[in-house]
């Protein structure tokens, strides 16, 4: 596993809002490592009284592809996920409200960062894609929560069951994404949004997120649980190699369930 570099994941402050960059050329590939980094950011900034509202944002164009399983399917994170989830469960922990920008892809593993965030500031360039059953194993990232919490069951099981790519237009219009603007102006309409959250009392900004997510963090952590024996399972499986190497070619996958 290649640990990402301070340079990689970087933060800086305008007045009141924080802004996370993640620059992992070229597609914001997340591990372990970017996980725990992450985790570790945003509670330096809950610690951080200065800070009120936090803007999570890439450096490379592409939001996140999700976990990196071009090389083969034996990859770390689909080898054991467990740590992978475990760093990533605790950014449903922290305390300040997020803002994601989101130009480019959010895919997989990013899609479920991109779900971390209160709100998404998106453009028609990006691309929202719950891949996973097309790669042929169960959602993660305590998906199974987050996505229907925002878009209802219906869309949520449309968007598993196909794993179709959506732009910017349709992820607002079923409430995926908050905002649509110009892709060059997404930072700066996230930083707009998030002073603008900031301009509020920060106690009572705090407590409010508090109130609206009561037991969201544990019900993604419950759920997650349950994602996590079965990827352990599919990640083992014969559809999932065919899921892989059907992504890595262009073409659509031949499974066989098995």
């Amino acid at each position: 596993m290649t640990s990402a570099s301070p340079s990689e994941i970087t933060i800086t402050h305008d007045q009141h809002v924080a802004r996370i960059v993640i620059s992992r050329p070229p597609h914001n590939f997340v591990d372990v490592d970017v996980m725990r980094r992450l985790s570790e950011a945003l509670q330096q900034l809950d610690a951080d009284d200065s800070c009120r509202a936090v803007v999570l944002s890439s450096g490379v164009g592409t939001f996140c592809a999700g976990a990196d399983f071009s090389g083969a399917a034996d990859a770390s994170v689909s080898r054991d996920p467990s740590s992978f989830y475990e760093q990533a469960m605790k950014l449903y922990r922290t305390r300040k409200p997020i803002v994601a920008a989101i130009e480019g892809a959010a895919v997989g593993a990013g899609l479920g960062l991109a779900l971390v965030a209160d709100f998404r500031v998106t453009c028609s360039e990006a691309r929202f894609s719950a891949n996973f059953n097309r790669l042929g194993f169960h959602p993660g990232f305590g998906m199974s929560v987050t996505l229907p919490r925002l878009v209802g069951e219906q869309q949520a099981a449309l968007l598993f069951y196909t794993g179709r790519r959506i732009g910017g237009e349709e992820a607002v219009r079923i409430g995926l994404a908050d905002e649509l603007v110009e892709k060059a102006a997404v930072t700066t309409r996230a930083m707009a949004l998030a002073h603008e959250i900031a301009a509020s009392a920060p106690l009572a900004v705090e407590s409010t997120r508090e109130t609206l997510r009561l037991g969201l963090a544990d019900r993604v952590v419950q759920a997650n649980q349950r994602e996590l024996a079965i990827q352990r399972v599919q990640f083992r499986s014969a559809d999932f190699r065919e899921g892989v190497a059907a992504m890595a070619e262009r073409r659509l996958p031949a499974f066989e369930r098995r």
